[in-house]
């Protein structure tokens, strides 16, 4: 069995101003022993020279979450993947309640619950979030994604999608049994939501699910997203 139990992998893209303070404030979990991975799918600023030394392994993708993602699971040695967005921040010892709460419920995969750095309508958007993701079983990638190597590739890991890759890959590991929601919370910015306004940006974020869930081709709902791969 390896020694090294959870690897966390954050996607990146353009985060020169983001990554040094996430990073940072994930030394705690490397002397602990957790891998952390840092895959950039082409910047063009400074992530990945301010990353290089703050990781235990930089990796370059092709653009795009879930390729990034499935990139960062061929490197890493952890029997336990956590996907995590650099504006993401973990709450205290949440390798404990990961490798635990798995351990513990028998379950392979799962997630946390999720608040945002703003209070008002964040805090109601952050409770239903929560609460549609425990009637579901869907996580979101703001959530701290996290699944058992072998049932990430039993499922064939993320598919490689412009957007709603989370959802999917949700999708499909239901198939092997319901997520672990876990109550400790992670904290992720707002950024998106105020520079659009929360209600326009739930509206959007509605209408992408409905548009995916009936059938719309997730490369278009990236753009309509505001974010598609280079090569979409």
């Amino acid at each position: 069995m390896s020694a090294t139990k959870l690897s966390i992998i954050i996607p990146v893209l353009n985060e020169a101003a983001a990554i040094e303070p996430a990073l940072t404030a994930l030394a705690p979990y490397r002397k602990r022993g957790v891998e952390l991975i840092v895959v950039d799918g082409g910047s063009s600023d400074e992530t990945r020279s301010r990353a290089r030394n703050l990781a235990d392994h930089l990796c370059l993708a092709s653009r795009g979450r879930a390729i990034q993602m499935n990139a960062g699971r061929t490197v890493a040695r952890g029997d336990t993947l956590l996907f995590l967005h650099a504006d993401t921040h973990l709450p205290d010892n949440a390798d404990s309640l990961i490798l635990d709460g798995l351990n513990h419920s028998g379950r392979v995969w799962g997630r946390f619950d999720a608040q945002f750095d703003g209070r008002g309508l964040l805090s109601l958007i952050a409770f239903t979030m929560n609460f549609r993701s425990r009637l579901t079983g869907i996580a979101t990638g703001d959530q701290g994604l996290f699944v058992t190597c072998a049932a990430f590739d039993a499922v064939g890991g993320f598919p490689s999608i412009a957007l709603m890759e989370d959802v999917a890959l949700s999708s499909r590991l239901k198939r092997l049994g319901r997520p672990l929601c876990l109550w400790a919370r992670v904290t992720t910015s707002a950024r998106r939501w105020r520079t659009h306004g929360p209600l326009r940006t739930i509206f959007l974020m509605w209408r992408l699910r409905l548009s995916y869930f009936f059938g719309a081709n997730p490369a278009q709902l990236a753009r309509r997203y505001g974010y598609a791969p280079a090569d979409q």
